[in-house]
């Protein structure tokens, strides 16, 4: 479970977003960017992080704020999982990402596989929707929504991408060092479920 502080912090910076967005009266803006920036000073002092950079990551959109999507892709080959390993920490995760602008959560799976990994999928199962906040992942500065979704192999071959160095199947005893902050344990563990019992209902939260 993340810290008090920064789903605090989450929260003023979702009420600020909100009421800069749809607020008219000059007054009540100026208290709203008040709210946003005492979301700000809860993170630099937690965190001791530049203002600047908080403000660029965390506190730089505009609308009504809602949960970002994450969607990592579940590929099985003689009953082992398919990983890449990330080279921003050196550990191993899921093929996945951010959701994108114009994409079906399965055509951002599919893509994600392809781009990191090297294998052509097809997208054939929804295996959970789970929040960020509800399982052991870092702290993060967003609220995130994370889909699994199960692909199969269809061609291709391994080979790493821009953002991944290796590319392995592992057994469900034998799985690498995590990168935690896009997979957990219990997720992966998730994953062996569904594919030890395809009747296995969809998570969700």
């Amino acid at each position: 479970m993340e810290p008090k502080w920064l789903e605090w912090a989450k929260q003023l910076q979702s009420i600020a977003q909100a009421g800069l967005t749809y607020s008219k009266d000059v007054y009540d803006l100026e208290r709203f960017e008040l709210v946003r920036n005492i979301s700000v000073e809860i993170l630099s002092e937690q965190t001791d992080m530049n203002k600047t950079v908080i403000k660029d990551l965390f506190a730089n959109e505009t609308g009504y704020a809602t949960p970002k999507v994450d969607i990592r892709s579940v590929v099985f080959r003689e009953n082992k999982i398919l990983m890449v390993r990330e080279n921003t920490d050196g550990d191993w995760s899921l093929p996945g990402g951010w959701g994108d602008i114009g994409l079906t959560p399965s055509e951002v799976a599919i893509k994600e596989v392809k781009e990191e990994s090297g294998f052509d999928v097809r997208a054939i199962k929804l295996l959970g929707v789970l929040d960020k906040k509800c399982h052991p992942h870092p702290p993060s500065l967003y609220h995130v929504y994370k889909m699994f979704i199960q692909c199969e192999i269809i061609g291709g071959q391994p080979k790493e991408g821009i953002e991944t160095s290796a590319v392995e199947f592992f057994a469900e005893n034998e799985l690498p060092s995590l990168s935690i902050a896009r997979n957990t344990e219990s997720q992966i563990e998730l994953a062996f479920k569904h594919l030890h019992n395809p009747q296995e209902p969809v998570y969700f939260d």
